[in-house]
C-alpha cells in the first residue's frame, strides 16, 4: 500500500469486515453502500490529482500486473518460446507465439516477477544482452512468418553489469532498435509500468505506441537523474517533474501514440479490466495496421523516431 493510499486502504478493510458479516448482519447494508461511496469518492479524489513522482510509486505499485498476468489475461492462446540460441535464456525477458482472437502474433514482455524469489530470478525486469538477442530472435520468427509483434515494456533499465557490458549489451539493445526500424511486420507497443532509458527503447521501436495511464517512460530514472544533477538521490521527487515522464507529457510531446485509460485507482485494482482495455487497442490496430502497406509501414515507422524531439541552436 502506498502512503497516498493508506485512506483508502483504511476503508477498504472496513468494507472487507462489513462484507464478512453481513450473510448474518443483512442490517449492515447501508453501511457497507455508505462505505462503498466513500471509497470511490476517495479514489477518485486521490487519483485525479497525483503528483509526477506519485505517478512513478503507481507504475512501481508491487500489486500492479506485469507482462506475464496481462499476456495470460489478453491472448486467447499463448506459448512460450526460450533462449536465444546463443549464451541463454533471460528470464527477464518473455516471448513466444500467441492468438488474438483469429489473429496470429509473437509477443515481447519484460517481466519483473512478484516476490522476492521471483524477483531474483527476473532480475528485477532488467535484461541482459541474452535476452535482448531472446526478442530479436523472436523478432525474425515474426517476420519469417508475417505475424504481427506485440510488445510490453515493463523495466527500470537494462542490467548494468560487467557480464552483461562484456558480452555486449550496448550493441544487443542498438542492433534491436535497428532491426526493428526495419522489421517488415506491423508492431504495437505498450508501456505497462517502467519504460527506463535504452533497456525499454530495445523492445519499443514501433508503428503504434500506447502508455498506460500511471506509466512512466524515461531516458533515465528520477533517482538516477536526481544523483546526477543535485548528488543527491532523495530529490527524485523533484527530478520526476522535471523529466516530463508520465503518459500525459509523452502523448503531448509525440513519443506515444495515446494513453490507454486504467481503472478507477490504477491497475493494480483490477488486472481484468486493464487487460481488457489493451486488448480492445490491440485487435482494432492490428486490423488497421495489417492492412497496410509493409513498405509505407517501414517509412512512417522511421520517420516517427527521427521527428521525436529536436535542437534549439543559440
Amino acid at each position: 500500500m502506498l502512503e497516498f493510499e493508506k485512506k483508502i486502504g483504511e476503508v477498504e478493510r472496513k468494507i472487507e469486515e462489513l462484507k464478512s458479516l453481513l450473510s448474518e448482519h443483512p442490517e449492515f447494508k447501508k453501511e457497507l453502500d455508505a462505505l462503498e461511496e466513500r471509497k470511490r469518492v476517495l479514489i477518485q479524489r486521490t487519483f485525479s490529482n497525483l503528483s509526477a513522482w506519485q505517478i512513478v510509486q503507481v507504475a512501481r505499485h508491487p500489486k500492479r500486473p506485469h507482462a506475464k498476468d496481462l499476456v495470460e489475461k489478453i491472448f486467447d492462446e499463448y506459448f512460450e518460446l526460450h533462449g536465444d540460441r546463443l549464451f541463454a535464456d533471460d528470464p527477464a525477458i518473455i516471448s513466444g507465439i500467441a492468438r488474438l482472437g483469429n489473429i496470429q502474433v509473437c509477443y515481447i514482455g519484460q517481466e519483473k516477477g512478484r516476490d522476492t524469489k521471483e524477483r531474483t530470478f527476473r532480475n528485477f525486469g532488467m535484461p541482459h544482452p541474452e535476452g535482448y538477442r531472446k526478442a530479436l530472435r523472436i523478432f525474425k520468427l515474426a517476420e519469417k512468418f508475417n505475424f504481427p509483434v506485440v510488445c510490453l515494456v515493463d523495466t527500470p533499465g537494462a542490467y548494468p553489469g560487467v557480464g552483461a557490458e562484456e558480452r555486449g549489451q550496448a550493441w544487443a539493445i542498438a542492433f534491436n532498435i535497428f532491426e526493428m526500424l526495419k522489421l517488415k511486420v506491423p508492431i504495437i507497443v505498450v508501456i505497462i509500468g517502467e519504460g527506463g532509458s535504452g533497456g525499454a527503447l530495445a523492445i519499443a521501436v514501433g508503428d503504434k505506441i500506447y502508455a498506460l495511464e500511471y506509466s512512466i517512460y524515461s531516458v533515465i530514472s528520477p533517482e538516477g537523474c536526481a544523483s546526477i544533477l543535485w548528488r543527491d538521490s532523495k530529490k527524485a521527487d523533484k527530478a520526476a517533474e522535471a523529466l516530463k515522464l508520465t503518459s500525459n507529457f509523452l502523448k503531448n510531446f509525440k513519443i506515444i501514440d495515446d494513453v490507454i485509460k486504467e481503472p478507477e485507482g490504477g491497475a493494480h485494482r483490477d488486472w481484468d479490466a486493464t487487460a481488457m482495455e489493451i486488448k480492445k487497442v490491440l485487435l482494432k490496430d492490428l486490423f488497421e495496421l495489417k492492412s497496410k502497406n509493409i513498405d509505407d509501414l517501414i517509412k512512417e515507422r522511421r520517420k516517427r523516431f527521427r521527428e521525436i524531439g529536436f535542437f534549439e541552436r543559440g
